[in-house]
């Protein structure tokens, strides 16, 4: 049986997109591969783990030995490389970690799709593709006008958007060097479900579900173009099944919001799907409106002002647009993240509790 492998299947987009291929019955045996840390869990997996063609493999991406076992035991056809380090407060605070797991473990598994690669029969060559994802952090900031292509030079701001800028670097140079058949994807800030309450969105969310401060950072002026993240995954599969070798797509939702604008349609939406005055967090501290709970907050060190994503050519090329507005995804994620508390307890560490991170120590 053919086989997809999919680094980083525990996190949130890669715990979507198994979700999105089992919706589709794939004919194909799918194997997650994922470190499990704070941000994978396999309660974002209860499901399809049930099923037959479904395998999961605790390893990780950095780790040559689990890395090239993985590619000599199920020698798969698809590669979907997810697997990364992505919050940008976390890498300011750590920044090593991000360059080992997206610097480095991206090496690891686009070597061992080279010696993989090398192995296979002619036939099997033709089908073989791996696809990285990506950013368009690496892109850096955009002025008032403008949109990211994927021409556009790369010019990272954050030790986050650094180390995946590396790893795309990589990318092509494996096909240019070796004729690896890789695939490059680079998204717009995508939200959902089974997203890690340390991104925006669901801490938004659980923080006004329980009455808490909805931290803003600077002015909320920062713009970010929202992707569905069950649209990202109908592209992703669209590319790997349509993208030509070499290429790089840009993936985007034609939803430039800035933060407080999100922030805003959450609390608006919390107000009709659980009224304050229902919530008991909230009278007993005299709260009417979500909305009051909105603080601003001292900026992220380094922090880009304005995302913007030219999604014309997977459009023109492989026939994909975002099928969700950014109206009706995030009344989707914010029901989703209401009717599913059991799992935000299960994924919340004892040593994260929403807390405030990435401030540059004695930085003023």
């Amino acid at each position: 049986m053919k086989t997809i492998v999919v680094t980083g299947g525990a996190g949130f987009i890669g715990s979507n997109f198994i979700h999105y291929l089992v919706s589709k019955k794939v004919p194909y045996q799918i194997v997650v591969f994922d470190k499990l840390t704070y941000a994978g869990h396999l309660a974002s997996l209860d499901e399809p783990l049930k099923r037959k063609k479904m395998i999961f493999v605790k390893g990780d991406i950095a780790d040559k030995t689990q890395v090239l076992k993985l590619y000599g035991q199920y020698k798969p056809t698809y590669v979907f490389n997810f697997a990364a380090e992505s919050h940008v407060d976390r890498s300011i605070e750590g920044p090593g970690e991000f360059v080992h797991t997206n610097v480095f473990g991206a090496f690891q598994m686009l070597d061992g799709a080279r010696h993989h690669y090398s192995k296979l029969s002619a036939a099997a060559k033709k089908e073989f593709r791996f696809l990285h994802v990506s950013t368009d952090e690496v892109y850096g900031t955009l002025g008032k006008t403008g949109l990211f292509l994927e021409t556009t030079p790369y010019s990272p701001n954050s030790p986050y958007s650094a180390s995946k800028a590396g790893a795309d670097h990589l990318v092509r140079a494996y096909h240019e060097t070796y004729g690896l058949p890789v695939l490059l994807t680079n998204c717009s800030n995508n939200y959902g479900p089974y997203q890690f309450p340390e991104k925006l969105i669901p801490l938004m969310v659980l923080n006004a579900l329980e009455g808490k401060v909805l931290p803003v950072y600077g002015d909320g002026g920062n713009v970010r173009d929202w992707l569905y993240v069950e649209d990202h995954c109908e592209a992703l599969w669209t590319v790997m099944k349509k993208g030509k070798m070499g290429e790089k797509y840009n993936v985007g939702g034609n939803s430039e919001k800035t933060n407080k604008q999100v922030v805003n349609t959450i609390c608006e939406m919390m107000d009709e799907i659980l009224p304050a005055h229902k919530n008991p967090d909230l009278t007993q501290k005299g709260i009417k409106r979500y909305a009051d709970l909105i603080t601003f907050v001292k900026d992220r060190p380094g922090h880009d002002r304005r995302y913007a994503i030219d999604a014309s050519k997977i459009k023109r090329e492989l026939g994909w647009v975002p099928r969700h507005s950014f109206v009706s995804g995030i009344r989707t994620t914010v029901e989703w993240y209401l009717e599913n508390q059991e799992w935000c307890d299960r994924v919340q560490s004892g040593s994260y509790q929403r807390q405030r991170l990435g401030l540059v120590k004695g930085k003023k």
